[in-house]
């Protein structure tokens, strides 16, 4: 089972994203109960320009908030398991106000966030689940007002922009989607990098699941290759450009030599441009690779900065690293 890597995925994933905006707690524990909450996030910042363009998820952390993201569809029990988890905070939050006589106004009270890949009307229904009024929550169903709880059923939502950081956290091709549109983004755009960055690590763990021949489902098998898809793109036109900045070099220097020289500094910049596409900023003990790596050819060190995991990478070179 891979569930824990994608719950490790949604709570690294939501915590990078919304902590400029204010307090992240991931795994909170509840006291006497033996539980922990996902997240729990409380707002500090009125930082317009973020939170907007976090779009509908924006919206959703106005207000404290807890978020208990499910890679598989929620059961019933599990809805209830977070809704105590809810009741819980709630409870802890009377007992201060009865405690300091300073009354907690409702915009300080935590709204509760389940997301779920999808849901059947029958499961709404059982609920008593309301579909939102307002088009721009199409797939949100809230429960009773005094509930603070609500249903975001991810594979409904709209395909915009606006839904794009949570639809992130869908699976199947909804989530493939999302990737795909998360790597379009205009690379200024601040959250873009942090998140492929953690995209690329999940993708890494799954991988590396998949080739100690441990079983995966479908749909992260489909995932693997979509993104591996996406890679070898990205790496033809990366090995396009430095081929032709290669023979620029070659042509300007004008010997043999200075062919050899530009051949040898496009291949550099082909595998620097692989690691940032992989794994983010390149940091010493990677850089450290790169020189031994050269010594293969082509068309056999590409297949491995596709494949292998950072560490993996890493190992296959032990003592160059260390030089």
């Amino acid at each position: 089972m891979t569930r824990f890597i994608h719950d490790q995925f949604a709570k690294q994933y939501l915590s990078e994203i919304l902590s400029p905006l204010g307090t992240v707690e991931i795994s909170k524990q509840i006291q006497s109960e033996g539980r922990q909450i996902d997240l729990l996030f409380t707002p500090s910042s009125s930082e317009r320009e973020h939170r907007e363009t976090l779009g509908l998820l924006g919206q959703l952390i106005k207000t404290p908030a807890l978020f208990e993201p499910f890679r598989n569809p929620a059961t019933p029990h599990e809805i209830l398991t977070c809704m105590m988890k809810l009741f819980v905070v709630l409870a802890e939050l009377k007992r201060e106000e009865n405690r300091t006589k300073t009354p907690i106004p409702d915009r300080k009270l935590p709204q509760l966030w389940i997301l779920t890949p999808t849901a059947s009307d029958n499961f709404l229904q059982g609920f008593h689940a309301k579909a939102s009024t307002q088009e721009e929550e199409q797939g949100i169903y809230f429960l009773g007002t005094s509930l603070r709880s609500a249903i975001v059923v991810i594979h409904q939502l709209p395909k915009t922009p606006e839904t794009l950081w949570l639809r992130l956290l869908g699976r199947g091709r909804v989530q493939q989607q999302a990737i795909q549109e998360l790597e379009a983004l205009p690379r200024e755009n601040r959250l873009r990098e942090n998140v492929i960055k953690l995209v690329r690590e999940l993708i890494a763990l799954l991988t590396k699941r998949q080739n100690k021949e441990q079983d995966l489902d479908r749909d992260d098998e489909e995932l693997i290759v979509t993104l591996t898809q996406m890679y070898e793109e990205a790496v033809a036109e990366i090995r396009q450009q430095a081929k032709e900045e290669g023979r620029e070099e070659g042509r300007e220097e004008g010997r043999e030599e200075g062919r050899g020289e530009g051949k040898k500094e496009a291949t550099r910049l082909l595998i620097e441009n692989i690691f940032r596409i992989r794994f983010g900023a390149i940091d010493e003990t990677l850089a450290a690779a790169i020189a031994p790596i050269m010594e293969l050819p082509s068309e056999e060190f590409t297949p491995l900065l596709l494949q292998l995991s950072r560490e993996e990478l890493i190992d296959r070179f032990p003592e160059k690293v260390e030089e």
